[in-house]
């Protein structure tokens, strides 16, 4: 198991809004929470930047984090992450935020402490191209091909 150091930039995390956990034994993801002392109305297609309260030092450029939304939120709300998926990589040290995009045609409330999306670790290879005239042929047809389009 990886040891990631992680700081209270709010002092309300942690007090008034609880720590980023795993909810069970088997979660991927730890959820973050909406680190606002007001609650936040997201109009119908708005996007808005919401503290998580935290910041991390992953410390292993073999490891990063990603941001995934909450499924539960995404299929009965619309809210959505605005970039859909966030990266913080391994030697980003300020708070994380989260963008968040409300996606339907309805107002949604934030309200302090709400779970608002996960954060997944994952690990990371750096690659070197090889770059060459061509690459070697084969079987495979062009895009979409492995499947329906």
């Amino acid at each position: 198991m990886h040891t990631i150091k992680a700081t209270i930039i709010n002092p309300l995390l942690g007090k008034e809004i609880p720590l980023p956990t795993y909810s069970t034994d088997g979660s991927a993801g730890i959820d973050l929470r909406a680190c606002l002392t007001e609650k936040l109305i997201l109009q119908p297609n708005e996007t808005n930047i919401i503290n998580s309260g935290m910041a991390i030092n992953i410390h292993d450029s073999n490891v990063a984090a990603v941001l995934l939304p909450r499924s539960g939120l995404g299929i009965n709300h619309g809210i959505v992450l605005a970039n859909l998926v966030g990266l913080i990589d391994s030697d980003y040290r300020k708070e994380v935020k989260i963008a968040i995009w409300n996606r339907s045609n309805k107002i949604f409330t934030i309200n302090p402490g709400d779970r608002i999306c996960q954060m997944v670790f994952v690990p990371i290879i750096q690659v070197n191209f090889k770059w060459v005239d061509k690459l070697e042929d084969n079987q495979r047809g062009g895009f979409g091909s492995t499947g329906l389009s």
